[in-house]
């Protein structure tokens, strides 16, 4: 067998997924479709980031494109933003620019997790966890949210710690729910990992997945877990606030409120680890372009508009959407029946959305509301129609 027994582990972990874009992938590129699936741009991108990229790609010295690891500057500019943004006095050294917040969190996963140590993560989830995870040799343990508020379950996650558990990821805004963890959830969260961490008699990490914290519906107040427990990790994508995932930039910070000891030796294993996984670093345009990106946003009104269309639509054809507080996703709960059955109703009137069984949540789907306001007006005499032919 020419493939590792980790990456075979892998392929079966992402079988959803993949039967996903067997379905979806041949036709993505249709104008007929009304594609609610990924969270991918039907408008031109932001001319901020246009002008942002091509000013920065004009060198000013010999060095311009040279080997990049995190530069200072924009790990300076890092510090005093996001920790005026967080509440948080972070050191430049705290930030490792990452191409995207997929490499942040494997960043996180590599530095912190032994080969057979466990990871905890509340279901539904995004549904590269757990294929991440086992590329790193680590173990996932999966534990579900509270249905149908989709609050976290302290009691699920306290049951799910063991003597191999070394981390937990916290997804806030919660994608696909929408939901936003407020500081008193947080709070009991930290205090319940810290009971654990003694019981088990080692420290218990956290990763504060965090890529949606910028998009947040009604003004409602973000809170970041990096800010109640010590001992968290923050992974943040520049691909959902611009809509621009295919412009890879991110990064991991670590939360300034970690033990000094711990913080610093952790600090200085990033450059390696960074390294050893296959030069994880943002290439230099992205990276001079921060403090131009920084300020950039896409329409949030224009989401909430799609979100407010297409919510009293939904609910009078049948299907159940949970009001999201944050991302730009809807989560749908599927009328009774079989969901293959009602998927493909929608799709056999070219409406494409993200079944629920990707994120081990078969009875819900998930709209992206990055679609065209002209997507959502010719999508919803179609969700009526795919209902009553069920």
């Amino acid at each position: 067998m020419p493939v590792s027994r980790r990456i075979k582990e892998v392929q079966e972990a992402s079988r959803s997924i993949n039967r996903f874009h067997s379905q979806y992938g041949k036709r993505r590129s249709d104008p007929a479709i009304c594609d609610f699936t990924f969270g991918n741009p039907h408008e031109l991108p932001l001319a901020g980031l246009v002008s942002a990229l091509r000013s920065h790609a004009v060198p000013d010295n010999e060095s311009w494109f040279a080997y990049k690891t995190s530069e200072i500057e924009p790990q300076r500019f890092l510090a005093e933003h996001v920790g005026r943004e967080l509440g948080l006095s972070f050191e430049p050294t705290d930030f490792a620019l990452t191409p995207g917040a997929f490499a942040a969190i494997s960043l996180v996963f590599h530095l912190i997790l032994d080969p057979g140590d466990e990871a905890i993560f509340c279901e539904p989830a995004w549904p590269c966890y757990e294929p991440m995870l086992l590329a790193a040799n680590a173990v996932p343990r999966k534990v579900p949210l509270v249905v149908p508020t989709f609050e976290l379950d302290f009691a699920a996650i306290d049951a799910a710690i063991g003597p191999r558990t070394r981390l937990l990821i916290v997804n806030t805004p919660h994608n696909p729910t929408g939901r936003i963890y407020t500081g008193d959830v947080l709070k009991e969260l930290s205090n319940l990992l810290e009971r654990a961490s003694r019981r088990i008699g080692h420290r218990i990490y956290l990763l504060s997945d965090e890529p949606y914290r910028r998009l947040r519906f009604d003004a409602r107040k973000f809170d970041s877990p990096a800010a109640f427990y010590p001992r968290t990790f923050i992974a943040y994508s520049y691909g959902k606030v611009l809509l621009s995932p295919g412009q890879r930039l991110g990064y991991m910070a670590i939360s300034p409120l970690m033990p000094r000891e711990d913080r610093r030796a952790i600090q200085e294993a990033i450059i390696p680890a960074q390294m050893s996984i296959g030069w994880c670093f943002p290439n230099a345009v992205m990276q001079y372009a921060i403090p131009d990106l920084e300020t950039l946003s896409i329409d949030q009104g224009a989401l909430a508009h799609r979100r407010d269309r297409l919510v009293p639509a939904l609910r009078q054809a049948g299907y159940d959407p949970l009001m999201p507080e944050g991302t730009f996703y809807l989560w749908c709960k599927w009328p009774e029946g079989d969901p293959d059955r009602h998927w493909n109703a929608l799709a056999d009137r070219n409406v494409f959305v993200i079944p629920g069984a990707m994120m081990n949540a078969p009875g819900y789907f998930r709209i992206s509301l990055t679609a065209s306001d002209e997507m959502v007006e010719r999508a919803l005499p179609l969700f009526m129609e795919a209902r009553r032919g069920t």
